[in-house]
């Protein structure tokens, strides 16, 4: 196999899990960063890393904005919520078809890669896969009903809601799959029985106790926090709720997602600028939290030598953006991800 010539990426770089600006050229050689170099005359772009959607139910995407009313239980809540009726009844092309578009909308705004829960047993994770085909994506697909066996994972909903969790789970991690759980969404009452297993990650923790997190934190189980979600199925109606300061302050990780595509679009600018907005972070932790779910891929999206190139690279200069003063915090509140001037460099496309 012939190594391709090296190309080259110039700009104010993003750099490492820190997300360090630097102006510098990446040297990105067969889809991998071969080096970072310093460059005080580079260019005047933004580049930083691709972003990946650490919660997503895609499938959603053909009830979207279906004017539905009620609490958690009634609309998504297995087996017969009104989002798993709807589903019930689709056809698998018409599944397919809103997979894929939400997919293709998402890589617009920049997302390279998502953890997606599938309903529908084995059939629901295939139609997932039919639909990602030939796209520069990275999904992870954590199947349910059967269908983590032929998934990346297994995805479950709350302990409460699912028998015989002991059992799949066991299954799962003898077959060395990951395991994640939907947990202290609408109260703390499943949280100790998901932080139990020792998941990969877990989903919400939107009333998650301090005793509960500080477990989290020791244990290094991710967070996902999806909080236009749960604005959106009133679990929440304040800054308290997920206590994202607490969570700061204990040390835990922390990544972003977006949820169910009924309720919610699953690109991240909005998801981030929401975030900032309300619960008042630190612009560089939620960034970081809205590339640090990639790490499921096997090769984090961050900016560092060796790492597998997933960028995007934003020209300021082609709108207001060139007046900001702080990259990191214009690219979290100002949704740049959605703009015309940005281009992702996807190491997919290679």
């Amino acid at each position: 196999m012939t190594e391709k010539d090296p190309q080259i990426v110039s700009g104010l770089v993003l750099t490492g899990e820190e997300l360090a600006p630097r102006r510098a050229d990446i040297i990105i050689r067969n889809g991998t960063i071969a080096a970072i170099e310093e460059n005080p005359r580079a260019p005047q772009l933004w580049i930083c890393p691709a972003l990946f959607n650490a919660h997503t139910h895609l499938a959603d995407t053909i009830a979207m904005d279906c004017g539905a009313t009620g609490d958690l239980a009634s609309l998504v809540t297995p087996p017969d919520g009104l989002k798993h009726r709807i589903l019930a009844a689709a056809s698998r092309a018409e599944l397919v078809a809103g997979m894929r578009a939400s997919l293709e909308g998402m890589i617009a705004g920049g997302v390279a890669g998502c953890a997606d829960f599938r309903e529908g047993g084995a059939e629901g994770v295939l139609a997932l896969r039919e639909a990602a085909k030939g796209l520069p994506v990275h999904v992870s697909i954590f199947g349910r009903e059967g269908g983590e066996r032929v998934a990346d994972g297994l995805g479950v909903s709350s302990t409460r809601d699912v028998a015989g969790v002991e059992r799949l789970v066991a299954e799962a991690h003898r077959a060395g799959k990951k395991v994640a759980f939907h947990a202290g969404e609408r109260d703390s009452e499943d949280v100790d029985a998901a932080l139990s297993f020792d998941p990969d990650f877990i989903v919400h923790g939107t009333h998650a106790t301090r005793g509960q997190l500080r477990t989290c934190a020791e244990k290094g189980i991710p967070i996902v926090l999806c909080p236009r979600s749960n604005w959106a199925l009133s679990v929440t109606s304040s800054a308290e709720n997920p206590p994202v300061r607490l969570m700061e302050e204990l040390g835990c990780t922390l990544w972003l997602g977006t949820d169910n595509v009924m309720f919610v679009p699953p690109e991240l600018s909005g998801e981030m600028a929401f975030w900032s907005a309300v619960y008042r972070t630190a612009p560089e932790t939620i960034l970081r939290a809205a590339v640090a779910g990639s790490s499921l891929t096997g090769s984090p999206f961050f900016i560092r030598n060796g790492a597998r190139a997933n960028l995007v690279i934003i020209d300021p200069e082609k709108n207001a953006l060139k007046f900001s003063r702080d990259p990191v915090a214009s690219l979290v509140k100002r949704a740049p991800f959605q703009c015309p001037c940005a281009n992702v460099f996807n190491s997919e496309l290679l």
